[in-house]
């Protein structure tokens, strides 16, 4: 159960089909501007062309 609720599902706890709680993943807190300006700095650049040929390498052109 606690797997569904990590996923975003929010569950019903029953007894004898009366329902007893709920249970729902917390509220997460949004990111200050601070700190996404601090997550961004740390990111890898990415060259498109690599990306495209390790895309073209894995995925089936035909589909």
């Amino acid at each position: 159960m606690l797997s569904r609720v990590e996923r975003g599902q929010a569950l019903i706890v029953t007894r004898d089909g009366a329902e007893l709680a709920e249970l729902r993943p917390l509220r997460r807190r949004s990111a200050r501007p601070a700190e996404l300006i601090e997550r961004r700095r740390h990111v890898r650049q990415v060259d498109p062309e690599a990306l495209r040929r390790d895309l073209d390498d894995v995925l089936d052109a035909s589909l």
